[in-house]
């Protein structure tokens, strides 16, 4: 049985969890989570007994200690990260060093928080004529990004495009994306905590968003969406059409 789990915490309300992340961290006897950004409430899942560890302050080679010393007491172990672990949550250096040492681990997957922004902007991010690519990406930091992906690279596309970890760099990346195509008017949205009590969404465009935040306060865990699904007509799907015929269903025109 697989003593490790790696389990995708999701956006910050409670309840968006998946069911398998749930039940394992009501099993769990050791969690170390990402204190930083995982809500407080999902500890509530817990055991009691549950020994519960707060990884913000923890380098890599501490986080490991734990679960070594958790596995080697028999003990389940979950290593709870923020919304989908696949997605900038640093896990695949955990991953290597637990191959490694020899510890079997398994992914539970999340909802990520460029999910979570598309519900609170009741928004499709892919619509017919418009656009039918999502670029997941990020300004470059301290956290270096290859030229060739680049804001004004990717900006040549025109798609939707969901920016992570750059909210504090806005005016960077605004000048970025109108460099590299989008036009001053294209719609642009933040949503800071998506999915929490304190959501809150601000709309505008390339050319006006940075006065509209101005002083409101719009901290790191903020997603930016750009994309002219925010503001456009559009085709309706052919899914739907009458006249469309498909595995399931004939056209009746």
């Amino acid at each position: 049985m697989t003593k490790v789990s790696i389990v995708g915490a999701g956006p910050g309300d409670p309840e968006l969890i998946t069911v398998k992340g749930r039940r394992l961290l009501e099993e769990a006897d050791v969690i170390i989570y990402a204190g930083s950004l995982v809500p407080k409430a999902l500890l509530g899942y817990a055991k009691e007994e549950c020994e519960i560890h707060n990884s913000a302050s923890m380098s890599l080679p501490e986080v490991l200690e734990v679960i070594e010393k958790g596995v080697a007491e028999d003990k389940k172990v979950v290593r709870l990260h923020t919304g989908d672990p696949s997605l900038y949550g640093a896990i695949q250096e955990q991953m290597d060093a637990l191959s490694k040492k020899g510890i079997e681990y398994e992914v539970i997957p999340g909802v990520s928080s460029f999910l979570a922004t598309a519900a609170a902007l009741k928004q499709e991010y892919t619509l017919p004529g418009i656009t039918q690519t999502v670029i997941i990406t990020r300004n470059e930091g301290r956290t270096p990004v290859p030229d060739r992906e680049s804001l004004r690279s990717l900006a040549a596309h025109k798609s939707t495009m969901c920016i992570f970890l750059s909210i504090s760099m806005l005016g960077e990346v605004v000048e970025e994306l109108i460099a590299g195509g989008y036009e001053p008017d294209t719609p642009i949205a933040i949503v800071q905590r998506a999915s929490w009590p304190e959501q809150r969404i601000f709309r505008g465009t390339l050319s006006t968003i940075c006065q509209e935040i101005e002083g409101k306060g719009v901290d790191r865990t903020s997603m930016i969406v750009v994309s002219h699904v925010l503001g456009s007509d559009y085709e309706l799907s052919r899914l739907y059409a009458p006249e469309f015929s498909h595995g399931f269903r004939k056209a009746s025109l």
